[in-house]
């Protein structure tokens, strides 16, 4: 009899041990179907919230791309896009900081989340606004083809074919260049294309218009010539990650503030003689 009541008591305690384990189980599961739905959260308004918590907004862009971001004499931070982000960033009420990077680690640095928002020209395409979110465009330009003022065989992007082109590798421009079969020749930026072009190490750069025509205005004996226009222009506005609409939509209410009061019109007639937008 005793060895009875000695396994039931046994067997009783088991049960219980396994009851508290199946217990503890169910709750570990609840908690991480719990936070699974936490990381589901919308990243608009984590990344909005983030913005105004923080009270600064985080902005990607060259510094080395002139008129659009680059520095002067200085060495301050300055140009359209610099000027036009700050105005941004005023309207919203945060302090804009800026981070610098090479064009082609822009992007990686905003899937990482480095930045909040990148601006530096950044062409509205199909492909991009597959994987980011674009503010309403803030300019329009054409792309031009440039050569060494020395260089009497190219007239049009169709003569490029097999010549070698100073390109960002990830920009509309090389995309143009490799369109017309050149060959790519990957730059960190405009200023170091134009140097190559310039030293004859490479036969081409395809780039922005309104870039081109201030390096033009600011180095008029520099040995260069716009030989041809694309027919398309593009239009450039603010990238995000996608899923930031809500911060998206507050720098849209900001632009088109900026649009409406004239501040817009005065950057660009600073940078560019004249309204750029359209």
């Amino acid at each position: 009899m005793k060895k009875f009541l000695t396994l039931f008591s046994l067997l009783f305690a088991f049960g219980i041990i396994l009851a508290a384990c199946g217990t503890t189980a169910n709750e570990d599961t609840n908690t991480t179907g719990d936070n699974n739905t936490d990381t589901t959260e919308n990243t608009s308004d984590s990344l909005l919230s983030k913005v105004q918590d923080e009270g600064k907004l985080v902005i990607g862009t060259e510094g080395t791309y002139a008129p659009f971001t680059f520095h002067d004499e200085t060495g301050e931070l300055t140009g359209f896009d610099v000027e036009l982000a700050r105005a941004i960033a005023d309207r919203l009420g945060v302090e804009p900081v800026f981070m610098e990077t090479q064009w082609d680690a822009m992007f990686a640095g905003l899937d990482a989340g480095r930045f909040d928002v990148i601006a530096n020209q950044v062409g509205i395409r199909e492909d991009r606004l597959e994987k980011y979110d674009f503010s309403d465009h803030y300019i329009t330009s054409a792309a031009v083809l440039v050569a060494h003022e020395d260089n009497e065989e190219v007239d049009g992007f169709e003569d490029i074919e097999g010549l070698k082109s100073a390109q960002s590798l990830t920009s509309n421009f090389a995309d143009i260049a490799r369109d017309n079969n050149a060959e790519i020749v990957g730059v960190d930026g405009f200023n170091q294309a134009i140097e190559l072009m310039t030293s004859k190490r490479v036969d081409v750069t395809i780039n922005d218009k309104l870039t081109v025509l201030d390096f033009i205005n600011q180095r008029p004996n520099a040995p260069v010539k716009i030989v041809a226009e694309s027919e398309n222009a593009s239009k450039s506005g603010f990238m995000f990650r996608k899923g930031s609409k809500d911060l998206v939509e507050e720098v849209n209410r900001a632009l088109q503030e900026i649009i409406e009061d004239g501040t817009y019109l005065q950057i660009a007639e600073k940078w560019f003689g004249e309204d750029v937008l359209n």
